[in-house]
């Protein structure tokens, strides 16, 4: 699941999804990718090509519909069988959103590039700023998400006493601050898991014996279901449950900003 930095020049057939995105600046990432990115590489956007437009409910960055994924995948060539590589500059912050897509709606899992693309550029990597010409094909058939959860999934969850993840920064879980969305706090019964535990300051996935220590107790839970603010940084404490043995754990897609936009305002 995850491909160290030399091994990515031999991965000559695979499609390169560059997955930069800054929150603060929707256009960063974009911009950034045109002024320079791994050779071959194609851009996938967090709001435009890996959520769905904003609605009442379904937190701030809704998944899109299968089928619309299917076709933006298919545009740049990929079908269930195609071989991904994707990276962002983010401790895989967007990049495991894409991972996880992916995975679970059956595609080949993409390998997730370990220290991202500062990480590339520090061991020698020419970068390029040529756009690379798609070689469309048709769109996979796919049919609903798995391992997702809606609020109502989420509900009947908990009532069968699965284990609450918030990955969000312990500051927002505990309440005392909450920048994003309208309400501080977490879900009840929720434990916190950073996401940033997953990787170093650098953004190198840490040893087994580092996540093991990262989970805790939290790994001997029957069932697993794992939210953030918008439901994209909880995938790489997905992505890090994943290379622990528990690939069968539950994203709460709609996340916290979901949660939120069912409590009756004060």
């Amino acid at each position: 699941m995850l491909i160290e930095l030399k091994q990515i020049a031999d991965q000559t057939t695979a499609v390169i999804f560059d997955c930069r995105f800054a929150l603060a600046d929707a256009e960063a990432g974009r911009n950034d990718y045109l002024a320079g990115h791994i050779p071959g590489a194609c851009y996938l956007d967090l709001n435009r090509d890996l959520s769905a437009p904003l609605a009442g409910h379904g937190g701030r960055h809704p998944l899109p519909e299968p089928g619309i994924f299917a076709a933006t995948l298919a545009r740049f060539g990929v079908d269930k069988q195609t071989r991904v590589i994707a990276y962002d500059d983010s401790r895989l912050a967007f990049a495991s959103r894409l991972w996880w897509m992916m995975r679970s709606l059956g595609y080949t899992p993409p390998l997730l590039v370990n220290e991202g693309y500062t990480g590339w550029l520090n061991g020698g990597g020419v970068p390029e700023t040529v756009e690379p010409e798609a070689r469309p094909c048709l769109p996979a058939t796919v049919n609903a998400y798995k391992q997702c959860a809606d609020i109502n999934g989420l509900r009947a969850a908990l009532a069968a006493g699965a284990l609450l993840i918030d990955s969000r920064e312990a500051a927002r879980y505990q309440g005392l601050e909450e920048p994003i969305d309208p309400v501080a706090g977490h879900i009840p019964g929720a434990i916190n898991r950073p996401w940033q535990g997953v990787t170093g300051a650098h953004g190198q996935v840490q040893s087994e014996t580092v996540q093991r220590e990262h989970w805790g107790d939290a790994l001997d839970s029957r069932q697993l279901v794992v939210y953030c603010g918008s439901g994209v940084t909880a995938c790489v404490n997905l992505f890090s449950l994943a290379l622990l043995g528990r690939d069968e754990a539950v994203l709460y897609a709609g996340s916290w900003s979901d949660w939120c936009s069912y409590l009756e305002p004060d």
